[in-house]
């Protein structure tokens, strides 16, 4: 459900099957490193260094692949990793500490002041799914 901050997330599923809630006219705005012909094909633009690090995700999808070889769900495989591996707080201090991450956000966090209507999205197949575009949507919020 949108609210009246002009700044939410979402995922490239719910994009292609009409299912955000966003107001219309909200720009999607993709945090993808290694983005698919679908995310580019969903999003209005695309930020690769607002992604992950591609060290923290291949660290990531290896634990990801590790805890679905030990009969966990993808679901609970997927969130288990996050939290073993850290990325919240890698993701962060990547953010932080890389002037491209940091030059693009401050561009966000200006059309967010202008009255933009902006999501951030990424490739994650569902809202339940543990993901940086939280953590880049609470990044933003916080320099509002």
């Amino acid at each position: 459900m949108a609210s009246d901050c002009p700044l939410h997330e979402t995922h490239v599923t719910a994009i292609q099957r009409g299912l955000t809630g966003l107001p219309d006219g909200t720009t999607f705005v993709g945090a993808v490193r290694r983005p698919s012909r679908g995310v580019l094909s969903a999003v209005d633009e695309n930020h690769p260094a607002l992604a992950p690090p591609a060290t923290v995700l291949d660290e990531f999808e290896r634990r990801c692949e590790e805890f679905k070889m030990r009969g966990m769900c993808a679901e609970g495989a997927h969130n288990a990793a996050w939290e073993a591996e850290g990325v919240d707080g890698r993701y962060r201090a990547y953010v932080d500490g890389e002037s491209e991450a940091q030059a693009a956000v401050t561009r966000l966090v200006e059309r967010l002041r202008a009255g933009e209507e902006l999501a951030v999205v990424c490739s994650a197949e569902t809202a339940r799914l543990r993901s940086h575009r939280t953590v880049l949507r609470e990044i933003l919020s916080d320099r509002l």
